[in-house]
């Protein structure tokens, strides 16, 4: 059939640019209860704003239990004296669990 309309090809939606690993978010459950909390008024991953780097902390505590159970404790009790002298408030509402998430995501920073 010569006047029968011709297919068209396919059109590929185009290509999401690529971001290197490095500036990917990690979309871990963790990362995105510390975006949904007042978490990110005091820290951020990279830098110091009021309270430490989430990779600083991730730097000064290796990853096993008993700094884990210490970070949580921590966010949940708050605390003054090793990062400083401006108090972290304490978080008493969040649960244990959704506390070791987040924990479990800042020390993941470190790899």
């Amino acid at each position: 059939m010569a006047n029968a309309p011709k297919e068209t090809p396919a059109r590929k939606a185009p290509a999401a640019a690529s971001k290197p690993a490095a500036e990917q978010p990690k979309q871990q459950p963790g990362a995105m209860l510390i975006a949904g909390s007042d978490c990110t008024a005091c820290h951020n991953n990279q830098q110091k704003l009021v309270g430490p780097a989430y990779v600083d902390v991730a730097k000064k505590y290796e990853e096993n239990d008993k700094n884990r159970e210490y970070l949580i404790n921590k966010v949940k009790q708050g605390g003054a004296g090793v990062w400083g002298q401006v108090p972290m408030p304490a978080h008493p509402n969040l649960s244990t669990d959704d506390a070791g998430k987040m924990v479990d995501y800042i020390l993941s920073l470190n790899d």
